[in-house]
């Protein structure tokens, strides 16, 4: 597999990836008329597809990047993908407490690419 695709396509994956997780665990908050055993059954199918692009995400970026730089690229992914679900989906708004909080979580991430101190 050529080096480009070693970098970008786990990134690739794990936004597909979070997309899936994100309707998994809060796209049920819109639905408030059905029993919880239904919503966990049906939030589990939809993770199992989450699984199907996270697992090969991680496998193939390993071969570019440290775990520690997958889970923190992850993190930043779900909060991305999850900022723009709550908004679009939810009808939530993104307050000011919220992004400092998003961009404290991504200067984490920062450090955690940029190696020794």
């Amino acid at each position: 597999m050529p080096a480009i695709w070693t970098a970008v396509l786990p990134v690739l994956l794990l936004v597909a990836s979070n997309v899936f997780m994100t309707f998994a665990w809060y796209g049920h908050l819109k639905v408030e008329h059905r029993p919880l055993w239904i919503i966990v059954l049906v939030s589990w199918g939809i993770a199992f597809f989450e699984y199907w692009l996270a697992v090969p995400a991680n496998r193939i970026g390993r071969l570019t990047y440290e775990p520690a730089e997958l889970k923190a690229m992850q993190e930043v992914i779900t909060l991305a993908v999850f900022a723009v679900f709550s908004v679009a989906y939810l009808g939530e708004k993104i307050t000011v407490n919220h992004a400092v909080g998003f961009v404290l979580i991504a200067a984490g991430a920062f450090f955690v690419f940029k190696g020794p101190l």
